[in-house]
């Protein structure tokens, strides 16, 4: 069982900092989308910098726009059940964007398995 998010964040090594929680150096690759209602307006990859129950800090490929909403899906450091891959996928807002690192306040989040790799497609006979 994987727990809540701040049972999972709680589990791993202490960074340096002191926040309203605690911020874990974990550097993984993600993917980000922009969002608008039902629509997505810009995506990019990206690379985490730090996470905590709260949010996350990532570099991204352009600055970003603080105010909106994103969706981003990280590749997880643990595995479910020491077997499958997982990415953390969560939504939240923009709060700071310096340069190319974006802070992200965590609105919603759940884990999900990662995707195996795409079969080739069939052809017709």
């Amino acid at each position: 069982m994987l727990g809540t998010w701040g049972e999972v964040v709680a589990s791993l090594p202490a960074g340096a900092e002191r926040r309203k929680s605690d911020r874990f150096p974990i550097v993984r690759n993600l993917n980000y989308r922009l969002i608008s209602g039902r629509r997505v307006l810009v995506t990019g990859k990206g690379e985490t910098v730090d996470v905590s129950s709260k949010g996350v800090l990532f570099t991204a490929e352009t600055p970003l726009p603080v105010g909106k909403r994103l969706e981003l899906e990280i590749s997880w450091p643990a595995q479910l059940d020491g077997k499958c891959a997982l990415k953390l996928v969560a939504r939240g807002k923009i709060v700071r964007c310096r340069d190319n690192r974006v802070a992200v306040a965590i609105e919603k989040y759940e884990f999900r398995t990662q995707a195996s790799a795409k079969l080739p497609a069939l052809k017709a006979s």
